[in-house]
């Protein structure tokens, strides 16, 4: 059987006909990759930006949040597993055009919104229609927010980033060992995280889980680099609490995420303690 490779993410899934790649939500039809969660959205909600987090973009105000279904990793601490983890047969959602979705944003301006995020699962799987969203966004003069995981190839990355106004990208480690457990990459990441900080505001987050991320060296490394970017990136480092399967793995202790938070503020301007 003929297969065709996904060119969105450095997976790049080679499917034959109605095969799914990892991420569940991109498929082989007819010859072509098609992106089977376009406009189902299995989540929608008006929230404070702060919650992206994004802390120093449009503090104060609100953005209208949607996710799909689908995720081109695995982390086993999955915080919204029910979604990421699901395929169009597994989620339950509405479909949303890009003209409605946008509609609904411009609509809740007097609310304080600012556009949209895609967020709650992996936004870049969904790549066509966050991308059409986007290019409809600007026209209405709202901003394009994106919560993403970061491990996406450059080609579809450049392509968005001229409609991408903000940022909050996962940076899970700082090794690349844990990223391959993962299913990820530290030299993708990076990548996105620095091409993106030279094009749109961009925050970091990165979630401590006890006995895997959570070194003063590693911590230490992961925030030079960051620095050697920008030294005015905000980096969010996060508080692990037990879940999907990690249930029996021990919330990070406050102490050491704000232990961890100073070693950051040596050398950038902006950290802040999320969880706690």
């Amino acid at each position: 059987m003929n297969s065709v490779s996904c060119g969105i993410c450095p997976h790049r899934c080679s499917l034959i006909e109605g095969q799914a790649g990892l991420c569940r939500a991109r498929s082989n039809r007819g010859g072509q990759i098609h992106c089977d969660n376009y406009g189902l959205v299995t989540s929608l909600s008006l929230d404070p930006i702060e919650k992206k987090p994004l802390h120093r973009y449009f503090p104060g105000s609100t953005i209208l949040s949607a996710g799909s279904f689908g995720c081109n990793m695995r982390c086993p601490y999955c915080q919204n597993f029910e979604i990421a983890m699901a395929d169009v047969n597994t989620s339950d959602y509405i479909t949303i055009s890009p003209e409605s979705l946008i509609s609904r944003a411009d609509a809740l301006m007097p609310k304080g919104n600012i556009g949209v995020a895609f967020t709650y699962n992996e936004p870049f799987v969904g790549y066509e229609y966050v991308y059409d969203c986007s290019v409809l966004a600007h026209l209405k003069n709202l901003k394009t927010v994106l919560v993403t995981n970061g491990f996406v190839n450059e080609e579809p990355l450049l392509n968005l980033l001229p409609y991408v106004d903000a940022m909050n990208i996962d940076l899970k480690t700082f090794t690349d060992k844990y990223y391959r457990r993962l299913g990820g990459n530290l030299e993708d990441v990076k990548r996105t995280i620095s091409l993106s900080a030279s094009v749109c505001h961009v925050e970091v987050t990165t979630l401590i889980v006890p006995g895997e991320n959570d070194s003063d060296e590693e911590m230490r490394q992961l925030s030079r680099w960051l620095a050697s970017v920008s030294r005015n990136i905000p980096l969010h480092i996060s508080r692990f609490f037990p879940r999907y399967r990690m249930l029996d793995h021990p919330a990070t202790s406050t102490k050491n995420v704000y232990h961890l938070a100073d070693i950051a503020r040596e050398v950038l301007h902006f950290v802040y303690e999320g969880n706690c």
